[in-house]
Order: structure tokens, then sequence, then C-alpha cells
């Protein structure tokens, strides 16, 4: 095998991208030492190009989810994960260079990625816990991931690449998003947001009426593609018996997170399909039927929620700390704690609750 075919990936990448920029020269990052041999960085590069239309702006391309070279995966349909990632940065005028912060937060997510085997794919999202660009005050706190608008899925020899957009979003857009789904959020936002551009000065978007309403309407008419979610103030403990009493289960929510749970199990239960909240530790599924009940099962706990026991315990779930049983389930008793919200190095910079 030749080098020029040990490239196939590589080759289909440029390829696709010379198709869109012609003989356009791009920034390229590569990595010094390889992920394979002990480097911290796992991707084997990125490549930027700058964008005319429809505003200026930084067109980031990595190279290192797909198979770059000869194919190794057992999977014959898709290369590697089966996609490369993009980003698209609105671009400074006095900015010759693209910024470090868009490079490290690629090969971050390739950490990530490479680290948990969690692959992307449109329609996800993530909570970023802070500043998508450290140290710096946007209100982008968040990323969402859809389709490219310009660079199209792709056959390689090493099988099919999907070319994936990351996002910057708001951590109101983000509960959207959770509440409804991502793709209709951002559809909603495109007038706002050409090419589903990042920009790191912007606000929300759910600012405007028109944005609001349509997720109002669509969260309502299509509920929650939300079928999981992890935090890890999610716990659980079995019904005791002391003595003569018998004590109720207990489930634990963190503050912060109790509000979007609520939202999130309405827009379930219009689907009537069910909700997993997870943490390192434990699980509680919810589900929907005719009778309210509560089952222990093997190391996770199941509530049955009716209309009416929705509605009681949708209405306790705020963002304060408290400990309160529903009318409708009095064999458990749900108790909400505080979160204190950490920076990048660990440092608490929020409590609520």
């Amino acid at each position: 095998m030749n080098e020029e075919e040990n490239k196939a990936g590589w080759d289909a990448i440029d390829q696709a991208m010379k198709d869109l920029y012609g003989e356009q020269e791009p920034k390229h990052f590569g990595t010094l030492i390889s992920y394979m041999l002990g480097g911290n960085d796992p991707l084997d590069g990125i490549s930027v190009y700058v964008a005319k239309e429809p505003i200026e702006h930084w067109h980031f391309v990595t190279y290192g989810f797909s198979e770059l070279y000869e194919k190794e995966t057992e999977d014959p349909e898709n290369s590697g994960f089966g996609f490369e990632l993009t980003f698209r940065l609105a671009k400074a005028d006095y900015e010759t260079e693209p910024p470090n912060w868009a490079l490290n937060l690629l090969q971050n997510l390739a950490r990530y990625i490479f680290g948990s085997g969690n692959a992307f794919k449109k329609g996800d999202y993530m909570d970023a816990n802070g500043p998508i660009c450290l140290e710096s005050n946007t209100a982008l706190t968040a990323l969402a991931f859809k389709n490219d608008p310009e660079l199209s899925s792709m056959d390689t020899p090493n099988g099919k690449v999907e070319f994936i957009q990351v996002v910057g979003i708001t951590a109101d857009e983000l509960e959207a998003m959770q509440i409804w789904n991502t793709l209709g959020v951002l559809k909603a936002c495109a007038n706002h947001m050409p090419y589903y551009i990042t920009d790191l000065s912007r606000t929300s978007f759910l600012h405007d009426a028109k944005v609001n309403d349509a997720i109002q309407k669509g969260s309502k008419t299509d509920g929650s593609n939300t079928g999981f979610l992890f935090n890890e103030q999610i716990t659980w403990k079995p019904a005791q018996k002391k003595l003569f009493k018998r004590l109720p289960a207990t489930v634990t929510f963190g503050a912060k997170q109790a509000n979007t749970i609520g939202k999130v199990l309405q827009g379930r239960a219009v689907k009537k399909e069910p909700l997993r909240l997870v943490s390192n530790e434990a699980k509680v599924v919810f589900l929907f039927g005719d009778q309210p009940q509560v089952t222990e099962k093997e190391g996770y706990m199941e509530i049955m929620l009716n209309e009416k026991a929705m509605k009681e315990l949708t209405e306790q779930l705020q963002p304060c700390v408290k400990k309160f049983s529903i009318p409708s389930l009095e064999s458990v008793v749900f108790e909400i704690v505080k979160t204190d919200v950490k920076d990048s190095e660990g440092h608490v910079v929020e409590t609520i609750g």
C-alpha cells in the first residue's frame, strides 16, 4: 500500500474543503505527538478557512474522528466515528489568526469522545457548565450539534463521513432544546444565526417573541425529545422499615436542574415516553400511565405518573432547597438540594438553592 492510499480518508476531507473554498490555503494546526503515542491531542489536525458569506467567519474542520489512513475498524459502513466536526466562528476585523480557544474547544470535545466512546450526532447538545471561551464574559455556555449547512456527507474508501457542526448556545436555549428538541430550536433561531455561526458577543435569541412562541408551540405539540438527563446530584434511597413504621423512599434532585426536569417531564408526557435521570451513582426512571406507583428495581427506581401526579410533582420542582411529598405518591419523598456551580478549576462561582 503506497503513501497516497494510506491518506485516503485525509484526502477525502481535503477534497470536500477544496470543492467549497477552491484554492484557498487553510491555516492548518497539526499535532506534534500522536495521541496513539501518548500525546495529549486526539485529533491529528484542524484546518481553518476564512469564509466571506453570509458574514465573514472562521470555518474550522477536524481531522481525526474518521479513519484518515487505512481502515482499522470492523464497521464497513462508517469511517471511524462516522463524522468530523466543523465550527463556524464570527471573525473580528482585526483577527489574522483563528483564536486558540476554538482549537482547544475542538480538541477538548475530541478528548471527551475518545475517552467515553460517546459520539455526537445531529440533534445532540452539551452543557459546558461555563463560557465556551474560558475567561470571557460570553453568554454562550453550551453547545448544540447539527449538520454543516455547506458540507454534505461523503463516502470515502474507509466508509461514510458526515460533517457535524458545533454551535455555541446560551443556557436558556439549551433548556429550550431539552424541553423540545435541538433542531427545532435551531431552526426557530435561523433568521438570527445564518449558517449557525457562533458569535461570542450575542445574547439569547429567546428574547425574540417569534422564537419564543415557536419553542412554546413546538414543545406543547411535539413534546420533548430528551429521554435522558445526566446530573451528578441525582440519588435515591429505598423505603425502610423501622419498628412499626415504614419510611418512604427518597429521590434527590439538584436545585439547578429541578425546574428543567419538571419541564422535560411535561414534554415526555406528551410523547408518553420515559425520562431517565442518571448520575454516576444512581438512576431514576419516570414513566407515564393511569395509576401512580413507585417500584424499586434492581439498581434503579421506577416512578409511574398519571396526569394528576405529574402536575403535583412539576409544580414543586423549583430551584430552591426543600423536601416534599405529593398526595398521589405518598410512598416517596422528593428532596431538592443546593447546587454549587464550579468553574473549570473547581472553584464555586454560584450557589443555586
